[in-house]
């Protein structure tokens, strides 16, 4: 009788630790692989960003709650507003956005 309820116990408890430390770890694992990256360089690609300053093809650009410095192909104004199409360095290639409606 002890030694059932013991052994009982016993896997439990071996059980339980399986799944803590094995189960769980391993499916936040694989579900945290399936989110795009939201810091890093590839976290910034796409994001949308005004421009606070600008001569000629480069200037600065506010994105996230920093300002950083960028260029791009084309003259933009201060208030554009810009799509980050790469980051070289602490420097941002920009694009001028506009919506899936076509309006700036």
């Amino acid at each position: 009788m002890i030694k059932t309820i013991i052994l009982t116990l016993v896997i439990g408890v071996v059980l339980f630790e399986l799944i803590e430390h094995v189960v769980f770890p391993l499916f936040w694992f694989i579900m945290g692989r399936k989110r795009k990256s939201v810091c890093g360089v590839s976290g910034m690609l796409g994001k949308v960003g005004e421009v606070k300053q600008w001569k000629k093809n480069e200037g600065k650009v506010f994105v996230n709650g920093e300002l950083w410095q960028a260029v791009s192909k084309v003259p933009l104004l201060p208030g554009d507003r810009v799509v980050i199409q790469n980051v070289e360095g602490l420097t941002l290639k920009v694009n001028y956005w506009k919506d899936k409606n076509g309006a700036v």
